[in-house]
């Protein structure tokens, strides 16, 4: 059985820093994983398992010496390409050039298909079957990628999303639409309106989204 501190470790290593070590280090062991990580073998299968699930790694056996074959796990073509996206530079020159469109409507049209593209990458991982599971889910994903989300409002009607820090934090220097891409994608993917209640940009100590009916209001 694993101990509630392997439990906690598990959760704070993130299946992103198991893809970035298959990258660095090639094919590895579940026992390779284990000594980075310094979680047990069962939490290493369950998150190996998962990836495989989402084809972003792969298994085959190896022979080493004398002996059963190993069982070795390396990135997928799909998994390579997920861990090879550090394109800072790219995305903020990008970003200048979709400011620089005087035509507002084109404007808001692009950054509309630019949240539903997220939409398409992130759809299957956002699940439940009311609006706090789905957030509950989204947190998770965030969390995955490093960016510290959390929910809050369990006593309340309608939950709220809070983003301790931004995930586009050179992008929303540059321009503060990227939080308009933000809503729709959230949106989105939790199936309700959502709405921008505070923002790091006006001072505040964290974001948050409220989501839900009555948050309908422009903002």
């Amino acid at each position: 059985m694993i101990s509630d501190r392997k439990e906690d470790l598990c959760e704070s290593f993130s299946d992103r820093k198991i893809l970035d070590f298959l990258r660095r280090q090639g094919a590895s062991t579940i026992n390779d994983l284990m000594q980075y990580a310094g979680v047990t073998a069962t939490a290493i299968r369950l998150r190996v398992n998962r990836l495989m699930k989402q084809g972003l790694v792969v298994r085959r056996a190896e022979t080493r010496g004398r002996g059963r074959p190993t069982h070795c796990y390396s990135l997928s073509a799909t998994g390579v390409r997920s861990t090879g996206d550090n394109f800072q530079d790219l995305a903020s020159a990008l970003w200048t050039e979709i400011r620089s469109i005087d035509d507002s409507k084109v404007r808001r049209g692009l950054l509309k298909r630019i949240a539903d593209r997220l939409v398409e990458n992130y759809g299957g991982f956002v699940e439940g079957a009311n609006l706090r599971e789905k957030m509950k889910s989204l947190v998770s994903l965030m969390q995955e990628r490093d960016v510290p989300f959390e929910t809050s409002g369990e006593d309340s009607k309608l939950p709220v999303l809070t983003a301790w820090a931004c995930p586009y934090p050179e992008l929303a220097e540059l321009d503060r639409s990227i939080c308009s891409v933000e809503k729709l994608l959230f949106s989105e993917l939790l199936g309700e309106p959502v709405r921008l209640s505070s923002c790091r940009l006006d001072g505040d100590s964290c974001c948050t989204f409220e989501a839900g009916h009555a948050s309908t209001a422009t903002n």
